[in-house]
């Protein structure tokens, strides 16, 4: 899953809060004090109010237009206004009667708060310092056109507002380079030296070429010609004065200046207190203590377990041949890839459309909002993953959307296309966070904000899920799925491997080699991601194996009374919340079904 604003690009680590709510050691409440709530849900109110204010980007995503012609600010100073704020709203938070509260506004309380601490924390990393990626940044701007509404007038003129502030915007984004760069706060060389080409595709000699111009292309028929003619007219301007120019500056910067600065290491522990900061990203990121270390055992554990898994299936084809031969034909079999990006997207879109309906046997309650399935924008298709999933926006007016790459189709197999679907799109990402925005009774920041590791756990079960949807009847697909798994297995080994035990780039990009079919071109993606994103990959594979555990638990308990459609439910009903209070939910469920049963 691609998230697209900075605030939605970090989990959010929320610590042990109970599932009835209660934090471990506390009472419940015997009495509920309505003061109490009310100023509690003040806060929660409060602080949406200036998380959309402060990134008005993921406001016009999530339908709210109030800011729709504006930026964020992304200054040293407005950082340092939102950390003083968000500390004054948990002193705030913390003096309120946890007491006093109902089981379910204690964990709203609970969450709330650690959600805050964590935004805090990470914070006085400075990693603010960093803002441009290889996967994304000042420099990929315009992709937020895909996911705003352009029906009124009013749409496309806060674009155009938005076109005209951009150099300010991009001026900012320099500035905090620079500080970066006296702190010592800088990215990999080996993943900066992507960017360069990012950003001379923003310098366009015609506006119209521009991608920033592509909403200007098309008008609906509700748009009076003359609002056309003026529109276009004053994007043209602004592309011309203001955005490339501003691309110029950034290029020039970037190229003489910032990219020789960028250090010649790869792993976190590598910048000032990395160490504290690799470990405060996988706590954050997994919500769990475990250790690197821990986790790196873990991976290996995993990565041997899927590989006996595969080998039965080579065993059952009969392939003549070693595991790295079987390896390298998956890799290189013409018969495993489309002829062109036309025939890939189809193959995307029926393989969506034979999942939906096989739904019902596994979920109760479905999401009323639906999907579709999209080609990942061509200037950044070279540089990211093989498929991610955008939300839908939290008004109604745009679907969730799965986007998938069609960058050389001879690098991707027909064979991983059925456990990514199920994964990005249905039972996966939009089941589940299309469900959350569902959650009316939750505060807002539980409906469209939760831990990487409930999300993206969720994500990885849902690709197990396939066989019980009719999936994987080829043993190709079957071994498909399982190199996904083997992927996530992986990345336990390797992003520790390289932020905390010394491993460099080519280890890290050889064990997946030796481990994993997918192509290599996907698989040096896969290690640079990593590589930017410090701890987050660690959050699939440690989430999937806590739903599958908790699962385990239930049918055990529950034996022939377990039903999977009320288990899934229970799982999904609350949200994306941290691993040890949806172990405590489901507990607490399967007491119910035992109850009941008797």
């Amino acid at each position: 899953m691609k998230l697209q604003t900075h605030i939605l690009a970090t989990s959010f680590f929320y610590g042990a809060a109970l599932a009835a709510g209660a934090p471990a050691g506390t009472t419940m409440a015997t009495t509920t004090d309505d003061t109490t709530r009310t100023a509690l849900h003040r806060l929660f109110d409060e602080q949406w109010e200036f998380w959309m204010r402060e990134i008005p980007t993921w406001a016009s995503t999530l339908g709210d237009r109030r800011w729709n012609d504006q930026w964020s600010e992304e200054t040293a100073s407005a950082y340092a206004r939102r950390d003083a704020h968000d500390k004054d709203v948990l002193s705030r938070l913390r003096k309120l009667d946890h007491l006093a509260l109902t089981p379910e506004d204690q964990l709203n309380f609970d969450l709330f708060a650690r959600k805050l601490d964590d935004d805090i924390d990470e914070r006085r990393w400075r990693t603010w310092l960093m803002p441009v990626g290889h996967q994304g940044g000042i420099q990929t701007q315009d992709e937020l056109a895909d996911a705003l509404r352009f029906t009124t007038v009013k749409d496309y003129d806060d674009w155009l507002r938005r076109l005209e502030r951009l150099g300010d915007r991009v001026d900012q984004t320099v500035g905090l380079m620079r500080q970066g760069m006296k702190e010592g706060l800088v990215p990999p060389r080996v993943l900066m030296q992507r960017v360069p080409p990012q950003i001379a595709h923003q310098i366009v000699a015609d506006p119209e070429q521009s991608p920033f111009y592509k909403a200007f292309r098309a008008y609906p028929e509700s748009i009076a010609e003359a609002d056309r003619k003026r529109l276009s007219e004053g994007a043209k301007k602004a592309i011309r004065d203001v955005v490339v120019p501003a691309y110029q500056r950034l290029a020039e910067f970037f190229n003489r200046e910032y990219l020789p600065a960028c250090r010649t290491t790869i792993a976190a522990s590598e910048l000032p207190q990395g160490a504290a900061y690799y470990a405060s990203c996988v706590r954050r990121e997994t919500t769990t203590a475990l250790t690197p270390q821990e986790i790196h055992a873990i991976g290996l554990k995993e990565v041997a377990r899927i590989h006996g898994e595969m080998e039965a299936i080579i065993q059952k084809l009969e392939f003549k041949g070693d595991f790295a031969a079987f390896l390298q034909f998956l890799r290189s079999d013409p018969r495993f890839f489309a002829k062109d990006g036309a025939e890939l997207l189809a193959i995307y879109r029926a393989t969506s459309k034979r999942i939906d309906p096989e739904l019902v046997k596994l979920f109760g309650k479905l999401p009323r909002m639906p999907y579709g399935v999209q080609p990942i924008p061509d200037e950044i298709a070279p540089d990211t993953t093989t498929a991610y999933y955008n939300a839908p926006a939290a008004d109604g007016s745009r679907a969730g959307t799965y986007f998938v790459n069609l960058y050389k189709p001879e690098v991707r197999p027909l064979w991983e296309i059925e456990a990514l679907s199920v994964h990005e799109a249905v039972p996966g990402h939009h089941l589940q966070i299309a469900l959350a925005m569902e959650l009316s009774d939750l505060p807002r920041f539980r409906r469209y904000t939760g831990p990487t590791s409930y999300i993206e756990g969720w994500g990885l079960y849902a690709e197990s899920l396939g066989g019980e949807l009719g999936l994987y009847q080829d043993p190709y697909a079957k071994f498909g799925q399982l190199t996904y798994e083997m992927w996530r297995a992986v990345r336990l080994v390797v992003d520790t491997g390289m932020h905390s035990l010394g491993w460099s780039r080519a280890q890290a990009i050889d064990y997946f080699k030796a481990n994993a079919a997918k192509t290599e071109y996907d698989i040096v993606n896969e290690i640079d991601r990593y590589i930017a994103w410090p701890g987050q990959a660690l959050a699939y594979k440690v989430g999937e194996l806590k739903i599958k555990e908790l699962r385990a638990r239930a049918a055990a308990a529950l034996g022939l009374s377990f039903d999977v459609r009320r288990f899934h439910d229970t799982v999904l009903e609350a949200g994306a919340v941290p691993l040890d209070v949806l172990e405590r939910r489901v507990d607490a469920w399967i007491a119910r079904e035992k109850a009941g049963a008797r």
